[in-house]
């Protein structure tokens, strides 16, 4: 029998977070090309990636979203999902990816095992409408204020942020939490840059 080997990879990891490796490649290829998502007419630079991830990062702060919190995504491929990813890795959250073809009980069971906080939802892909069925598994969405969910079904989340232009019941809409983040926020993003570590969790994945 032939004796069996095992060559692990010749390429160095990482010592810095992802954050971190986000910020010295914008401050290394400012105008290169980061983000390109045709059917939203999206191509940006790292220096507006970062931009755009920080302005959500620091939103998301404002919201009271801590490191170590949950935080789910459920959406196809939008440069939102991507934001989201780079931004929750900023503040030390990590991201749930809900998986886009999940029904009713699947999304219930996700939110709940991992005790998602926070989700981030496209409003549908194909044959699934993604904010019609979280409402129906949160009704208590139709009449709370946004940010102030108490579910039965979902005890854990709190915050429901809804992609597009639209607003819905209950909801913050993506762009709006973008535009929350103010000093108080800045200064905390920047004190995570350099507290958070390469070895810490930043994505769940069902």
């Amino acid at each position: 029998m032939a004796e069996a080997q095992f060559r692990g990879t010749t390429a160095k990891q990482l010592t810095t977070t992802i954050g971190q490796h986000l910020d010295a490649m914008a401050t290394e290829n400012p105008e290169h090309t980061a983000l390109i998502v045709p059917h939203q007419g999206i191509r940006w630079s790292y220096r507006e990636f970062v931009s755009e991830v920080d302005r959500f990062a620091k939103g998301m702060l404002a919201l009271g979203i801590q490191p170590g919190d949950r935080v789910g995504i459920w959406s196809p491929n939008r440069y939102e999902w991507v934001l989201t990813q780079f931004a929750t890795a900023k503040i030390g959250a990590l991201m749930v990816c809900i998986n886009p073809a999940y029904r009713l009980y699947e999304l219930e069971y996700a939110l709940n095992k991992v005790g998602c906080k926070a989700i981030v939802a496209a409003e549908s892909f194909k044959t699934s409408y993604y904010l019609k069925m979280l409402e129906e598994l949160a009704p208590e969405l139709s009449h709370c204020s946004p940010g102030q969910l108490k579910s039965k079904k979902l005890p854990h989340l709190e915050i429901v942020i809804r992609m597009g232009q639209a607003t819905s019941a209950g909801m913050f809409n993506f762009g709006s939490v973008c535009d929350m983040g103010r000093d108080n926020e800045s200064a905390r993003l920047a004190e995570l840059a350099v507290t958070l570590q390469p070895g810490d969790n930043i994505n769940i994945q069902f």
